[in-house]
């Protein structure tokens, strides 16, 4: 997911790279327990556990906040319409992949709105959000921050049984979680997208200067996690079909 991508003026930032590959070191290791779960090797209700629920939405937030600020990253760059939506069909186009492979692998539980559905919508709105306040960072800042917080508080605090029917879950504030292995809702969800997006604004204002704790960005570990997340949209698609054919292997091969 890497919808924000710099382009035009503004060079490639490694420390954005850096921040989105540890979300996805995370999921993969996350993932990885989860299909240890699957396969009957561990036995943790990961859905229901609140450290493993807990867990699971921090590694969301880092992704969503990445997402954000680089939404305004490309916003900054002057980034072409023609890339935008050739990003944005990439995206639509392997979510509809993750419901299509879910439906057979998870059938009722079949993910129809998940990580991958939500930013195809949220980019939607990210876009024009990322250009209100013109070009001075204060003003798009202010903006965003206090509608990003605003959704937030929203989708932690209202929850109404009217948004339960299926055409209208996929905005969140339900009274009752959808059966699904992948729930990521418009509200709260958002929000964090357009928090991403005012910070982003606060770090044009300075430059985008790297933050003093992330300046060593040479590190063998750094370099692992930098290349990660430039290419977070195809480790998404493939980690998972790696790691269950492997598990299922060894599986197979310790039962004969």
């Amino acid at each position: 997911m890497d919808p924000g991508a710099a382009a035009g003026t503004l060079p490639r930032l490694p420390v954005v790279d850096l921040l989105r590959g540890l979300a996805i070191a995370q999921m993969v290791a996350y993932h990885f327990v989860y299909d240890l779960t699957y396969f009957g090797w561990l036995h943790f209700n990961m859905t229901a556990v609140a450290g493993w629920v807990a867990w699971r939405n921090a590694i969301v937030t880092q992704f969503l906040l990445v997402c954000g600020v680089g939404v305004g990253l490309g916003e900054a760059a002057g980034r072409t319409g023609a890339r935008f939506w050739r990003r944005w069909l990439q995206i639509a186009a392997a979510a509809a992949l993750v419901s299509i492979a879910s439906a057979w692998l998870f059938e009722s539980r079949w993910i129809w709105f998940g990580i991958l559905h939500f930013v195809a919508v949220a980019l939607l709105l990210a876009r024009p959000l990322a250009s209100v306040g013109g070009n001075k960072g204060g003003g798009a800042a202010a903006i965003n921050l206090a509608v990003g917080a605003a959704i937030v508080a929203l989708g932690l605090t209202v929850h109404d049984a009217r948004f339960d029917p299926a055409w209208v879950r996929w905005i969140g504030m339900v009274a009752h979680k959808p059966a699904t292995e992948d729930y990521v809702p418009l509200i709260p969800w958002f929000g964090v997208v357009a928090i991403g997006i005012g910070l982003s604004a606060l770090w044009k204002r300075r430059g985008f200067a790297t933050p003093a704790p992330l300046a060593s960005l040479d590190s063998p570990p750094a370099r692992v996690l930098r290349w990660l997340g430039r290419w977070p949209l195809t480790i998404y698609l493939v980690h998972q079909p790696i790691m269950m054919g492997v598990l299922l292997g060894v599986r197979q091969a310790f039962a004969g």
